[in-house]
């Protein structure tokens, strides 16, 4: 049983570290995908919680990442792509890669939105400048969050449940990349 929690350990990490090779999606098609992805899983989101859209429109920017995948037995990770937007209008691709080691078994799928309050915040962003020491800041999406959203250091993590269970009890951070249009 341990070699086998090893061995799903290793393939976690390396499918989290060959899928972060590219930032932006191949060709039209991907990048067509991409967007038909974010665009659901905002609508999703927004049906969730309707002040949503009040909050996004406040914002200065915003990073949608449709569908994150996250996987542990001792070791774990996670990937994700995503669409960024500034003022509304999408200016990018980005992506985020996630290592943790720590007490945590299981795996899962959720939506990932940051709000970036200023410029200077979606400029830290967009510069690789801005990662996570671990998820405190995060906020489970549900009725009326949008409404009472706050930020910390000029960001605000959302987060919406696909599917999945995790036990964790961890330590590890998220970390992201950008690509402009």
């Amino acid at each position: 049983m341990r070699k086998c929690g090893h061995a799903l350990a290793v393939v976690v990490i390396g499918l989290v570290s060959s899928s972060g090779c590219a930032t932006a999606p191949n060709g039209a098609d991907g990048k067509a995908s991409l967007g038909r992805e974010v665009g659901t899983a905002l609508a999703m989101a927004k049906a969730r919680d309707a002040s949503l859209q009040g909050f996004l429109n406040k914002a200065y920017g915003y990073a949608v990442f449709p569908s994150v995948g996250k996987g542990a037995v001792g070791v774990g990770g996670a990937y994700g792509r995503g669409e960024v937007y500034e003022r509304g209008q999408r200016i990018g691709y980005c992506d985020l890669s996630q290592a943790t080691i720590g007490l945590q078994v299981g795996g899962q799928r959720y939506v990932e939105i940051i709000a970036f309050q200023s410029k200077a915040a979606l400029d830290d962003f967009k510069n690789g400048a801005m990662k996570f020491a671990g998820q405190a800041t995060v906020v489970a999406l549900k009725l009326g969050v949008g409404a009472n959203a706050t930020y910390t250091n000029g960001v605000s993590v959302l987060t919406m449940s696909e599917q999945g269970f995790m036990l964790e009890a961890s330590i590890g951070g998220q970390s992201f990349s950008f690509q402009p249009l």
